[in-house]
């Protein structure tokens, strides 16, 4: 799918905006602060449903009461979406819906500046990072994610409470488990399809010889009745502490670059190469698990990286549709 045009009303700080896309590459020029990430935030909503970085109440522009987007494809499809203060709808044909259905989706990948730290990043951050990539991947797994983190916020609700006896926790405990443990076996299936090929992507990047993997770091068994056991198991501790301790809410991904930390042991440029590696998995994923080429999103990520990388950049996203943001023109 191709973007033809996008259009912002009251969006950020756009009063009205308006561009054409190219079909391979399109330059968004500007200085910082001008709201060139926002188009592509307005894009990335269009397409996956919800902002990258902020809720609707902080999107709409100060003083307006109404936002509305709109994207339009070159095969005449247009979506919509509104938001007036409160509610947001998509428009798709002339039906509202308060979230983009499932067959509107489309693959996106997003690249900006703070991906660059993806090695350094939080546990948390990290997490955010594969739990968007997964869910691109396959439609079910952002649906078991969501129930999972639902249940698990009610599980800690009733862990506040001094009084809460085990078997209180038992029917929250099994639905955990049974999310929990078909989460983890997702992560570890993708990792693997990742690692497979990590280290070549990297190699064909530094041209080099250096190795680079992702451990999936957790506690967490794939398996519903051995995780089920484990939460009884810290039913005293999770009381104590007022939350739940075991869970793939504590998971982690963690790379390695010759067989030693990546950071640390990694150069700034080897780090930089290793999350461009990541992209282009990505694109290679998302294209082989959804038979769909993603559109992609560059926010500034050119002042970044050195020529060699830019070109490789534009090499491997070349069969693509790519909107740039950048405050300087891009040779």
């Amino acid at each position: 799918m191709i973007i033809k045009t996008i259009k912002l009303v009251n969006f950020r700080n756009h009063n009205e905006y308006f561009l054409e896309c190219k079909d391979k590459t399109t330059l968004i020029l500007g200085k910082n602060g001008c709201g060139k990430t926002s188009v592509l935030e307005a894009i990335y909503i269009l397409t996956r449903g919800k902002s990258f970085r902020a809720t609707d109440s902080e999107i709409l522009k100060r003083g307006k009461e109404f936002y509305r987007i709109e994207l339009c494809f070159t095969n005449g499809e247009k979506i919509e979406a509104t938001y007036d203060g409160k509610t947001k709808n998509f428009i798709i044909l002339d039906k509202k819906t308060k979230r983009l259905p499932i067959d509107n989706k489309y693959p996106v990948i997003l690249f900006i500046p703070s991906d660059l730290n993806l090695i350094s990043h939080s546990p948390g951050r990290r997490r955010d990072y594969f739990d968007r990539l997964f869910g691109q991947l396959d439609r079910k797994y952002s649906v078991i994610l969501n129930k999972y983190e639902k249940t698990l916020k009610q599980r800690n609700e009733l862990l506040k409470n001094e009084i809460i006896s085990a078997d209180s926790l038992f029917s929250w405990n099994v639905l955990l488990a049974n999310y929990g443990a078909e989460i983890t076996k997702k992560r570890k299936d993708y990792i693997d399809k990742i690692n497979l090929k990590l280290t070549n992507i990297y190699r064909s990047i530094a041209e080099n010889d250096d190795s680079v993997s992702i451990v999936y770091k957790t506690e967490t068994s794939s398996n519903a009745d051995t995780y089920l056991k484990n939460l009884e198991q810290n039913y005293k501790k999770d009381t104590y502490l007022g939350h739940t301790m075991y869970g793939t809410h504590r998971d982690d991904y963690v790379f390695m670059f010759n067989k030693k930390l990546a950071d640390g042991s990694a150069s700034r440029g080897e780090t930089r190469s290793i999350v461009l590696a990541m992209k282009f998995i990505e694109a290679e994923l998302m294209y082989e698990e959804t038979g769909k080429k993603p559109i992609i999103l560059l926010d500034d990520v050119f002042s970044e990286l050195d020529e060699i990388r830019r070109k490789c950049l534009i090499k491997n996203f070349k069969d693509h549709q790519v909107i740039i943001t950048s405050v300087e023109s891009i040779d």
